[in-house]
């Protein structure tokens, strides 16, 4: 690519070595969750919300089950500002719920943040400014010293105002743009607040190291905050937390790597909405550990209702393949993978295994609200017989023999290629009714007899051409002596006949299914099906089925023979 020359890496590497965090092989508890969503997420819209699409979206928040929520800017528009009073003066924020607020460092903006809060139960009041080289020549043209100024000032406010403001409230501090200042530097400032803030055992503050800009790789930006946590000024007292953004796509490796790295906390918000590329997202965080057995403390079991509420409450859409979420993200089009999961969902059953263990899903879909049907396996030109034999018999209780559902798997995908779509189950089971099942032309079956002798000897009623006919033959079964009947009478010539059946128990009460392949002397097999509440009628039908559909296949020459035969 052309100008590469004009790029650096803009960010820096703490001034010791912190690894510590490689030592770890997974995260052991939930941090703190604070949902965003309210404010970074809202301000990212292309239409803000409404105070009443707030309302209704901090009650999905509740839902969620976040005990930290972030609720706006109340400073900086009179909508953000009414939502605050309307949460307070209304009772809306439950005893175990704080929300969080944000203000610069600026006493008039500070001053109305907490005239907004009056009242409250419970706040965090969260100062920043930014400290990036970056912002501190280009956009404040300040010196270090100046910016440092400018946070211990509002460190200040902050506890003044509190002090004259009814409610109880905690701390927050993020030096803004963490990732693109030097790390002696950030660590500077962040200090010189808690010295202002005085943290104790019971009145802990907030250090939020954000990546508002991601600009190295996921390590990096874990050294980064083991370097902040092993040397920040009250330690103990101090709970650390991180807000990645995902300009580079890592957020959720951001944030993954810096919990091992020491973060306690994490804002961020549903399916990552945020400005730019985004927040870290929640819901991937949170199942990414429940999919290694770690109780993330929010509730997404029904995450399809979530998304819903979101989608029609920001104007966003899940992404099709949007981990988690998306409605895509368990489903296998590839013949391969469907069998693959369909072998693996039998072996479960049959196992009654302890741990969810089935190829290419992650998780148990319906842990989280997703169905089987219709999500796992869908149909179209590149699908298999695994799976398409799934869908029968998952929705329909068809079970087919593994070489059936190979040649009914070939006239899906010819039908899904030629039409250029994806089949639903009711596309399947149509084309299996149409082609397979109880097939009557050129020769339908209408009765039969059986001599009471040892040898099977049978009479069969069928009708070709508008006539009736009658059929002779015996055989060393009622199936055999029917099918030679079928061979000698009609002149028609097959071998290796096989033939499964079972009770058809899903929608069609006590009827039964039978299946039976025949295969030409040139080595072609086909198929039939045959539905009946009579068993014997049910195989006989899948023979005849089975008959017509090798008739169908024959030059013209030989079905014109054939049909003028009786």
């Amino acid at each position: 690519m052309k100008s590469i020359e004009k790029y650096a890496r803009g960010y820096f590497m703490p001034p010791v070595k912190s690894l510590k965090w490689m030592e770890k092989e997974y995260i052991e508890e939930a941090p703190a969750w604070c949902s965003v969503d309210l404010r970074d997420g809202n301000q990212a819209l292309v239409v803000p919300m409404s105070l009443e699409e707030k309302l209704e979206y901090f009650q999905l928040l509740l839902e969620v089950g976040f005990k930290e929520i972030e609720v706006g800017f109340p400073a900086a528009s009179e909508t953000e500002y009414a939502f605050l009073r309307t949460l307070i003066e209304q009772d809306l924020i439950p005893d175990d719920v704080t929300i969080q607020v944000l203000t610069q460092s600026r006493e008039h903006i500070i001053k109305k943040t907490f005239e907004a809060l009056r009242g409250v139960n419970k706040a965090v009041v969260h100062l920043y400014n930014s400290t990036s080289v970056a912002q501190r020549e280009q956009v404040f043209k300040k010196s270090k010293e100046q910016i440092i100024d400018i946070a211990v000032t509002g460190a200040k406010m902050l506890k003044k105002y509190a002090a004259e403001t009814e409610g109880n409230f905690q701390f927050q501090y993020s030096p803004e743009s963490f990732t693109g200042t030097e790390m002696e530097y950030a660590l500077d400032i962040c200090n010189s607040v808690l010295d202002i803030w005085q943290p104790t055992a019971d009145n802990k503050v907030i250090i939020n190291l954000p990546a508002t800009v991601s600009m190295s790789m996921p390590h990096i930006y874990a050294s980064q905050i083991e370097y902040m946590s092993d040397h920040l000024n009250f330690r103990n007292n101090v709970i650390l937390s991180i807000h990645p953004h995902n300009d580079r796509g890592t957020g959720v490796a951001d944030a993954e790597l810096a919990m091992l790295a020491g973060a306690q906390r994490v804002e961020g918000t549903l399916f990552g909405n945020g400005e730019r590329t985004g927040n870290v997202d929640i819901v991937t965080l949170a199942l990414n550990m429940f999919s290694h057995g770690v109780d993330a403390k929010l509730n997404f079991e029904q995450v399809p209702k979530i998304i819903s509420v979101y989608e029609k409450l920001t104007k966003m859409t899940v992404h099709e393949r949007h981990p988690y979420g998306g409605e895509l993200v368990f489903t296998a089009f590839s013949g391969s993978h469907q069998d693959a999961i369909a072998k693996g969902m039998k072996w479960r059953e049959e196992k009654e295994c302890q741990y969810w263990s089935v190829p290419y899903l992650l998780i148990d879909p319906m842990d989280i609200g997703r169905e089987y049907e219709g999500d796992i396996i869908r149909i179209n030109s590149q699908s298999g017989k695994g799976g398409i034999g799934y869908i029968l018999q998952q929705k329909y209780g068809f079970d087919l023999p593994t070489k059936m559902r190979e040649s009914f798997g070939y006239s899906v995908k010819n039908v899904s290629d030629h039409k250029h779509k994806e089949l639903l189950p009711n596309d399947i089971y149509d084309i299996f009714m149409n082609e397979y099942v109880n097939i009557k032309t050129p020769v339908e079956f209408i009765h039969y007899n059986f001599a009471p002798n040892e040898q099977y000897e049978t009479i069969v009623s069928i009708r070709m051409n508008n006539e009736e006919h009658e059929l002779t033959g015996s055989g060393n079964g009622r199936l055999d002596a029917i099918s030679n009947a079928l061979q000698t009478q009609l002149d028609i010539q097959y071998k290796d006949l096989v033939y499964t059946e079972h009770a058809l128990e899903i929608g069609s009460g006590s009827k039964a299914v039978s299946y039976v392949g025949i295969t030409t002397l040139d080595g072609n097999v086909y198929w039939g099906c045959g539905i009946d509440v009579d068993i014997m009628s049910s195989s006989i039908k899948a023979l005849f089925s089975a008959v017509n559909n090798m008739i169908a296949n024959l030059v013209p020459v030989e079905k014109e023979y054939i049909s003028s035969k009786k």
